[in-house]
């Protein structure tokens, strides 16, 4: 089993990132590999440079990762209510990849925090009603309202309602994964 993590934030200090590696580390019985995509950056996305250059190598690696995972979990940045500008090129690219859709069928966790206590609901919103169109098989979401207030790097979440959700939705992915 693999699992491949990512924040579709590109901020050194992302507290999505916090979040889905925290998440990652909850599947210790499972080989996961936390990405950063400002490892996969790539020119702004436009049909002239697509023409021009092609798919970069860099988003072929990135699909690829995606294809060899038994579950991703993608916790999404909210920018004005929807993906950041990075994850958005980078979903844009890998879509052009022919004979494939971006997230190949693979299943999916999905997840959003935010200082705000929304949570990242609209970008979740907007992500639940479009990837499942992109080949992600959508397993679960999970939204993390107020961050500062309810998360410590060394105790996790803080909040026991909120806890005890996330460990029945993992406990819930792992039983359908190892079926």
């Amino acid at each position: 089993m693999k699992l491949i993590a990512f924040a579709a934030s590109s901020s050194k200090s992302s507290i999505n990132k916090k979040l889905v590696t925290y998440v990652a580390s909850l599947f210790s019985d499972i080989e996961s590999e936390v990405l950063d995509i400002n490892d996969f950056e790539a020119p702004l996305y436009s049909t002239d440079k697509e023409g021009e250059i092609g798919i970069p190598e860099v988003i072929k690696s990135f699909a690829q990762k995606i294809s060899e995972a038994d579950l991703v979990l993608l916790s999404l940045a909210e920018h004005n209510g929807s993906y950041s500008a990075a994850f958005k090129n980078l979903y844009d690219w890998v879509s052009r990849i022919p004979d494939r859709k971006p997230f190949d069928d693979t299943p999916l966790f999905l997840m959003a925090t935010s200082p705000g206590g929304r949570g990242g609901s609209s970008v979740l919103e907007i992500a639940e009603a479009r990837f499942p169109r992109d080949g992600a098989k959508l397993m679960a979401t999970f939204s993390l309202p107020m961050f500062y207030e309810v998360f410590s790097a060394e105790n996790g979440i803080m909040n026991s309602e909120k806890a005890a959700e996330l460990a029945e939705k993992v406990s819930q992915l792992k039983t359908e994964l190892n079926k």
